[in-house]
């Protein structure tokens, strides 16, 4: 009886140790839906490694504010300052991290009219 208790404790902690393995593989399957994110930088810094930005809104993702936000790479926060335009790549779930930043040329508001 005591080889039996031991096989079964042994049968038990290989459980413990295999289940939790076999759901992380399923769930690194889910790829989460990734969204483009376009915003103007208010504030940088560097030493918190954020930024905060007031993006336009995402539908299905997020409205219009203005929030701040840790960067994948803090390298690029060096290039950023505030009235630069950005965009970003954002993921379904992840509402603290902006990936792949990158400064863009401002676009121009102003309409070029036809002369007549």
């Amino acid at each position: 009886m005591n080889q039996m208790a031991r096989f079964s404790v042994f049968i038990g902690m290989l459980l413990c140790l295999i289940v939790p393995l076999a759901y992380g593989q399923q769930s690194g399957k889910a790829e989460k839906k990734e969204f483009t994110f376009h915003g103007k930088v208010e504030k940088v810094d560097p030493s918190a490694k954020t930024i905060a930005v007031n993006n336009e809104s995402i539908p299905g993702w997020m409205s219009s504010m203005t929030m701040t936000y840790m960067v994948d790479k803090p390298d690029v926060l060096k290039s950023l300052k505030p009235g630069d335009q950005i965009t970003a790549k954002v993921y379904e779930g992840d509402f603290k991290t902006l990936y792949e930043v990158k400064a863009v040329p401002p676009t121009s508001d102003k309409k070029s009219t036809p002369k007549k």
